[in-house]
């Protein structure tokens, strides 16, 4: 028995939510049932609540120090108890969020015109940070080490984006994985930067392994607590710099540059409150969240036997490939909207057509309606 209840819808219309009230904007139809941007949901871990109600309750939301050591202390407690690494906190940075730091980092280690190597299927917000700095992106597909190696041995490569887990696939690296990139990297004078925001959402099974296990020469680690305890409007991330000079210069830029010394307050407060109370909270949305995800296979491979699709390594986020029903997407998009009455993200925003994202980070209902909404459109289209 689990002391939350996850069955329990929450009405996030009104809210200014992005998938909920934002969903009109992007699919061109009003009252859909969204199941697209990467939030949940569930309410936040009760601790996180408290502690915000507690920190709000004081009344005073001066400019604040995230380099105090409840927030350190806070972060190396979780990643010795969640991930089994001792970290080194001198080497912690903090911005507003994970893209920000990403931002911050390609424009410290790269100039215009030089390539970054990304995995594909792509974070469609990894696409716009680097090709809005004028950088050239170079994917290459998961799972294709041949021309993951071709790519970082490229002209003007100087920097390999991880996204571990990786998003849209939900999968999780290996250790033999991630050893062969950190070889890699080093062999061809390559920074890497590991964005590891899904990490606490691995699923049974899986073992999630931090870059500072592997880093070599130049590298970052970027990630958030907002993802997996859901406050991701409160903003706020954290990273690890591996060099100490690129330490500095990273928080001098933030600090000069950006005018970002001073922390979200209420950032600082829930990221402490997770890390240091929140981990029976995720085991138990993990697990219903994982409950979901089988929800989803189920009712897929029953109508579909022919797709075969298993649940994602970690995350809420189902990426499905429908390739094998020969089902163009945007008459699907067409049946989902007007049809079935639900937002469902498309797999060419990820640079994958005939794929779709489905968000199942939400009440057993939700997701229920959303797998069946889906199994319809494509009944009627096959």
């Amino acid at each position: 028995m689990t002391p939350y209840d996850f069955d329990i819808p929450v009405d996030r219309r009104g809210t200014w939510s992005i998938q909920w009230d934002g969903a009109a904007r992007r699919f061109g139809a009003d009252g859909l049932l969204p199941f697209t941007i990467s939030d949940m949901d569930f309410p936040s871990a009760p601790p996180v609540i408290a502690a915000l109600q507690e920190r709000v309750a004081h009344g005073v939301f001066g400019y604040t120090d995230w380099q105090n050591e409840e927030f350190r202390s806070a972060v190396r407690h979780w990643y010795r108890t969640r991930h089994a690494t001792d970290i080194d906190t001198t080497r912690l940075v903090y911005a507003p969020s994970v893209l920000n730091q990403l931002s911050q980092l390609l424009r410290m280690w790269t100039g215009p015109g030089d390539a970054v190597v990304v995995h594909t299927p792509l974070y469609d917000g990894f696409r716009k940070a680097v090709t809005g700095l004028g950088r050239e992106l170079r994917g290459v597909p998961v799972g294709d080490p041949a021309a993951l190696e071709e790519a970082l041995a490229g002209p003007g490569c100087r920097v390999l984006l991880l996204c571990s887990p990786h998003n849209p696939t939900g999968r999780v690296w290996t250790e033999a994985e991630l050893t062969s990139f950190a070889t890699l990297a080093e062999r061809y004078g390559v920074a890497v930067i590991s964005d590891e925001i899904h990490a606490d959402f691995v699923h049974e099974g899986r073992r999630h392994l931090p870059w500072t296990r592997f880093g070599r020469g130049r590298w970052a680690l970027i990630t958030s607590g907002t993802k997996s305890f859901n406050f991701p409007s409160l903003t706020g991330s954290y990273g690890i710099v591996g060099n100490a000079d690129d330490h500095a210069e990273f928080v001098r830029r933030m600090e000069t540059g950006e005018g970002l010394a001073s922390p979200a307050v209420l950032s600082l407060t829930a990221h402490i409150a997770a890390y240091r109370e929140g981990a029976p909270w995720l085991d138990a949305v993990r697990a219903y969240v994982a409950d979901n995800l089988s929800l989803v296979a189920d009712r897929l491979n029953s109508a579909f036997p022919e797709l075969s699709w298993s649940p994602p390594q970690a995350g809420y986020l189902a990426w499905i490939d429908l390739r094998g029903l020969g089902v163009d997407e945007d008459a699907l998009q067409r049946e989902l909207v007007e049809g079935e009455g639900v937002a469902i993200m498309p797999g060419g925003v990820y640079g994958a057509r005939g794929f779709v994202r489905l968000n199942v980070g939400c009440a057993r209902s939700k997701a229920e309606a959303g797998v069946s909404a889906l199994v319809r459109a494509l009944t009627r289209l096959v």
